[in-house]
């Protein structure tokens, strides 16, 4: 929304140099942010992305100093991709949990596994994501990448093309112990 503002404003007050190509890396997110409604802080990217060298040591102490391995490629304004350098150490792994609230048990219950690989010695390792879309648009002239993807969904998650979301079997609630409840007459 903010962005949307930012681009109207400077169309407005002529500011855009459509002539020029601008191409960059931003880097430097910060690893946290605040949630007002929680009053938790809670992870910009993901809750995998690992801080900067040296960053570690502020996660539980000063959480809105903490800055992440987290990437973004753009374009003239659009983003283009992103991707960042996951946590690969147990003990970071926690404190990020810990910083967002996470009690140890309640980090073991939902991610016990993953720390446990950590444990193991997980590599260092990341990824990057393109948004060929994104790409495409702005090679095609286009202002919305709806214009070219090729599936599009609707705003609803709908998908037009294969029917998607589909029912599914009832053999397969039963299995996952899921019941669904036929819809009221005055919700249908």
């Amino acid at each position: 929304m903010l962005g949307g503002l930012r681009i109207h404003l400077a169309e407005q007050l002529d500011l855009i140099d459509e002539t020029r190509e601008e191409l960059l890396w931003v880097l430097d997110f910060p690893l946290f942010q605040h949630d007002e409604d929680t009053g938790q802080w809670t992870f910009v990217h993901h809750p995998f992305t690992g801080p900067l060298d040296g960053h570690d040591e502020l996660i539980e102490s000063d959480p809105a100093r903490a800055l992440s391995q987290h990437y973004d490629l753009i374009w003239n304004g659009w983003e283009l991709g992103s991707g960042s350098i996951r946590i690969h150490r147990n003990d970071v792994q926690e404190r990020v949990f810990r910083a967002m609230g996470m009690s140890d048990d309640e980090a073991r219950a939902k991610f016990g596994w993953f720390l446990e690989a950590l444990r193991m010695g997980a590599p260092p390792h990341g990824g990057f994501a393109m948004g060929i879309e994104r790409f495409i648009a702005l090679l095609a002239g286009e202002e919305n990448i709806r214009e070219i993807i090729p599936f599009p969904k609707t705003a609803g998650g709908a998908d037009p093309l294969t029917g998607a979301p589909t029912e599914i079997p009832d053999a397969v609630l039963r299995e996952l112990g899921i019941g669904v409840r036929p819809a009221k007459k005055d919700q249908a």
